[in-house]
C-alpha cells in the first residue's frame, strides 16, 4: 500500500516494480505509472473529488461497497483492466493483473481519510480492496530533504567571544534554578488514579464492527464470532477445557438443554445464516441456549 508514490525516487520505484507483491497505489501520477503500472495512463489529473459515485463496474469489492467518495485522478486503461467509479467518462479506481501481481490504483485517498472513512461505502471499499492478504505493508514516502550546505569556515563569533568568567556565572544560575525546581517539585509518592474525562461505551465498538459486517454482507463472519464468543463463555461453566472438540461440547450442551441434539448442533456449529433475519434468529438462539445451560 503506497500512499504517495510520486514522492518515491526513481530507484525506489524501480525496486518496487520488481518486488513480488501486489501493489495498491493511491493517487499515482504519470511519472509513477510509467514504472509501477505502465499499462495505465492519466486521463484527467484533477477530476472532481468528494462526491459519492456509484461503482459502475463488475469488481466484486466495489459492487459490495456500493457508492463511495472517489475521483481525484482518472485514468485510461487497457481492455483487460477493470475500471470503477468513473468521473467524466474515465475510471478513478482501476484493478488489473500483470505478471502474476494484482495492481490496484485509487485516484484519490480522500475516501480513506478520517473525515470521509465513515461516509457512504468508503470503509467497506477500503477493506474489500485490501483484504486479499493477511499482511499489508503500508508505505508512506516522505518528501526529499535538501542537503545542508557545508559549514562555513568564517571566524567564530558570538559565544566564542564571551569570557570564561561569564560562563561560570551562567553555570551557577543553572545550579540555582535546578535546586529551586527540586524544592518546588511535588514529592514522589504512589500513583493517583484520575477519572477519565470521557467514557467510551464498549457498545460503540460492537456497533462499528456490526456495520462493517453489514456493509460487506459478511454474515458468515458475524455468525462465527457470535458462536465462538458463546462457546468460550460456556465451556468453563460446563467443565470443559477451551480446546474441547465439537462432539464433547455438543454432548455437554445437549445433556443440559431441553432441545434435541440435532438442534443444539445446528445452533452451535451449524452453517452460516443465509439472511439477516436468520442471523438475528441465530443470535437469539445462542443467548437462549446459554441461559438454559447456565440455569442447570
Amino acid at each position: 500500500m503506497i500512499t504517495s508514490p510520486d514522492l518515491l525516487t526513481s530507484a525506489q520505484r524501480r525496486q518496487l516494480a520488481r518486488a513480488d507483491a501486489d501493489l495498491v497505489l493511491v493517487q499515482p501520477g504519470a511519472m509513477s505509472l510509467r514504472t509501477l503500472a505502465p499499462a495505465v495512463l492519466v486521463a484527467n489529473p484533477a477530476a472532481p473529488a468528494g462526491v459519492a459515485i456509484a461503482p459502475s463496474c463488475g469488481l466484486t469489492g466495489a459492487t459490495l461497497a456500493g457508492p463511495a467518495t472517489a475521483g481525484g485522478i482518472t485514468y485510461r486503461i487497457p481492455g483487460y483492466a477493470t475500471g470503477c467509479y468513473p468521473r467524466q467518462g474515465n475510471p478513478s479506481v482501476v484493478r488489473y493483473t500483470s505478471a502474476g501481481r494484482t495492481i490496484t490504483i485509487v485516484g484519490s485517498g480522500l475516501a480513506w481519510s478520517n473525515g470521509f472513512l465513515g461516509r457512504e461505502g468508503n470503509a467497506a471499499l477500503a477493506l474489500n480492496l485490501l483484504n486479499a492478504h493477511a499482511t499489508i505493508v503500508w508505505l508512506t514516502p516522505e518528501p526529499t530533504v535538501a542537503t545542508l550546505p557545508p559549514p562555513s569556515t568564517a571566524p567564530r563569533s558570538g559565544p566564542a567571544l564571551v569570557p570564561g568568567a561569564a560562563w561560570l556565572v551562567v553555570l551557577q544560575l543553572l545550579v540555582a534554578l535546578l535546586l529551586a525546581a527540586l524544592w518546588r517539585a511535588r514529592r514522589f509518592g504512589p500513583l493517583i488514579t484520575e477519572r477519565l474525562p470521557v467514557v467510551v461505551r464498549a457498545s460503540e465498538t460492537v456497533e462499528g464492527h456490526a456495520r462493517l459486517y453489514q456493509a460487506r454482507r459478511s454474515r458468515d463472519r458475524a455468525a462465527a464470532a457470535l458462536r465462538e464468543a458463546m462457546l468460550s463463555r460456556i465451556k468453563p461453566a460446563i467443565g470443559l477445557p477451551p480446546d474441547a472438540d465439537s462432539e464433547a461440547v455438543i454432548d455437554a450442551l445437549a445433556s443440559r438443554s431441553a432441545l434435541p441434539r440435532p438442534e443444539v448442533t445446528t445452533i452451535s456449529y451449524g452453517p452460516p445464516p443465509a439472511s439477516d433475519a436468520e442471523l438475528i434468529s441465530l443470535a437469539n438462539d445462542l443467548d437462549e441456549l446459554e441461559r438454559e445451560v447456565r440455569s442447570r
